[in-house]
């Protein structure tokens, strides 16, 4: 997966609610939706005076200063720590073809996918810290999405977003509530994702989940996932 189809399906599948271009940057509006739809990404050639124009625009939205550094951000990472922003919450993204998640697909109530979310999903998200402002995040996409119930012991053990951007599915809200974790539901809500997404036409299957999550990292290996980028943010 380039990293240009990583970040198009990122912000097809889990979009800031505006996007405005300020000189080099591309200024989200994450209206509380969390760093992904806040961020600012620097998307043509910048200078370092350029970084007050960014830092200005997010202020005026009524957003901290908070900048995405990928692969090629070098330089722009650098400009920043010297302008003493810290790194907050390095990103691995994985991904898999969808037939190599879907071949062992779990039986069907053990995870089903459904719109719009169902009482108990707002639920074990909300319990997450998962709220209304980033439920709305997934209102906004228009392509084919779905949430998911994960079911474990006749009881509703976890949730997750899944979203399709051309042939490019991305899962993102992935909760197990904890009493219920290390059961297999996590995995079994990925398969089905994976299995929703290919009867959509999707061909691959990508995720984003924090480097320290090292438990997620390992499940996410174990289903065949492999790691294709990784990024962080930076912030005052």
């Amino acid at each position: 997966m380039t990293p240009d189809a990583l970040f198009a399906t990122l912000d097809a599948t889990w979009p800031a609610a505006g996007l405005t271009r300020q000189g080099p940057w591309t200024i989200r509006e994450g209206r509380g939706g969390g760093q992904r739809v806040s961020a600012a990404t620097a998307d043509g050639p910048w200078q370092p005076g350029d970084i007050a124009t960014a830092e200005a625009a997010m202020v005026a939205l009524g957003q901290r200063p908070l900048f995405m550094l990928r692969t090629g951000d070098e330089a722009l990472d650098a400009a920043l720590e010297g302008r003493g922003y810290r790194i907050n919450d390095p990103v691995t993204a994985y991904a898999a073809p969808v037939a190599t998640l879907a071949a062992d697909a779990p039986p069907h109530m053990s995870a089903f996918p459904h719109w719009p979310p169902l009482g108990i999903v707002r639920d074990l998200w909300a319990e997450a810290g998962i709220g209304p402002a980033r439920v709305a995040v997934m209102d906004r996409v228009t392509g084919p999405k779905c949430a998911i119930l994960g079911r474990q012991n006749d009881r509703a053990s976890g949730a997750c977003f899944v979203a399709l951007h051309g042939q490019d599915a991305m899962l993102h809200a992935l909760e197990v509530t904890p009493a219920l974790r290390r059961m297999g539901s996590a995995a079994a809500m990925v398969r089905r994702a994976a299995c929703w997404a290919g009867e959509q036409g999707a061909t691959r299957l990508s995720l984003v989940v924090t480097s320290a999550n090292l438990p997620a990292r390992a499940l996410y290996a174990s289903l065949g996932l492999q790691g294709v980028g990784q990024y962080h943010y930076r912030t005052t």
